[in-house]
């Protein structure tokens, strides 16, 4: 497995993370992903590090902290050996201080993480959404006092835009506060606004991404083709209305450079996939997701090896489309192209 900084700090992240969701997994969303008690997390845990992957992330909003709870059982009397990223900040009941990201609800919620976790500290604590109703500034407090008090070793954020991201870093910056070394972000060949805006403000400031939905919430799997209806099994007849929308045609474009490159190759269209990302400039770790042991290995396949450069770019150009204003008007004169040299 290869070992990568986060951003721009000194803890070492595996290329491939794993994604608890499927961890007691219940509801129409995360009961579509997957439901593994304690026993079968432990053995994909197993599984996990067996391979190198020590990085396991949830959050407590996932089956209402049931994952966390399976996640903790499943890595209990082995914590040293592991990477625990949560995430809070997303509704966790109907009141008030349910959700957001205040002193109040943050200070709570991670004590309520730890007791899930069966642990005294997270290694990464990330916020899931950006709370516009709580200053910014008290927000990082609450996170500098839980990270002095040893609660935290590391905080970062999840589906910020970038003026969310670089306001918080700029007043951690001013304050001394803790920075954000992690934005855990949506990034697949079907969905690439990432490297509109949050990618270069990544290799800017020092924040890696950690991927979420590789395979473009379950449309890369290799078993949707053009002309096919969606197979009966697939978990997107039920959960596509929650993940980013994806235009067919753009969708059999890219799956179709994808079966030319797995024929070339003799990889599985998701293991393609996911090194495409891992090729990607800021791109620290992919998390990937598992209902099964045959799943997982099958992810795990994706690192090992490297597509070709020729294999990148064909991927490049099938996955591509139009950036939006502010960034495609002047994209192809020479002197913009100095002033902006590309990210990838």
């Amino acid at each position: 497995m290869d070992y990568r900084r986060l951003g721009a700090s000194g803890l070492k992240v595996p290329a491939l993370s794993f994604g608890a969701g499927t961890f007691g997994g219940s509801g129409p969303l995360f009961g579509a992903w997957g439901n593994s008690d304690a026993q079968e997390a432990r053995r994909l845990v197993d599984i996990c590090l067996e391979a190198g992957v020590n990085l396991f992330d949830t959050a407590d909003v996932y089956s209402n902290g049931a994952s966390e709870e399976v996640l903790g059982q499943a890595i209990k009397g082995r914590r040293d050996a592991v990477l625990i990223s949560t995430k809070t900040s997303l509704p966790m009941g109907d009141g008030p201080a349910g959700y957001g990201s205040s002193r109040s609800r943050l200070i709570r919620a991670v004590e309520d993480a730890l007791k899930r976790l069966g642990t005294d500290y997270i290694d990464l604590l990330q916020l899931h959404a950006f709370d516009a109703g709580t200053p910014i500034e008290e927000v990082l407090g609450t996170l500098d006092d839980l990270v002095r008090a040893g609660k935290l070793r590391y905080v970062g954020v999840s589906n910020f835009s970038g003026w969310q991201v670089m306001k918080s870093l700029s007043l951690a910056d001013r304050h001394g506060y803790p920075r954000y070394v992690a934005h855990q972000v949506y990034y697949s060949l079907v969905g690439r606004d990432y490297e509109w805006e949050l990618m270069p403000l990544g290799l800017d400031q020092g924040v890696g991404a950690l991927v979420w939905s590789p395979l473009g919430w379950g449309r890369l799997t290799g078993k949707i083709r053009r002309g096919q209806p969606l197979p009966e099994k697939s978990r997107l007849h039920d959960t596509a209305s929650f993940g980013p929308p994806v235009e067919d045609e753009h969708l059999f474009k890219v799956v179709e450079a994808l079966d030319a490159i797995a024929e070339e190759t003799g990889k599985t269209v998701p293991q393609i996939a996911i090194n495409w990302l891992l090729q990607r400039p800021t791109v620290a770790s992919v998390i990937i997701g598992a209902r099964n042991e045959e799943q997982l290995r099958q992810n795990l396949g994706a690192v090992g090896w490297s597509l070709a450069p020729e294999q990148m770019k064909k991927l490049d150009a099938a996955s591509e489309v139009t950036a939006p204003y502010p960034y495609f008007p002047y994209h192809r004169q020479e002197g913009f192209a100095r002033l902006n040299p590309p990210a990838v």
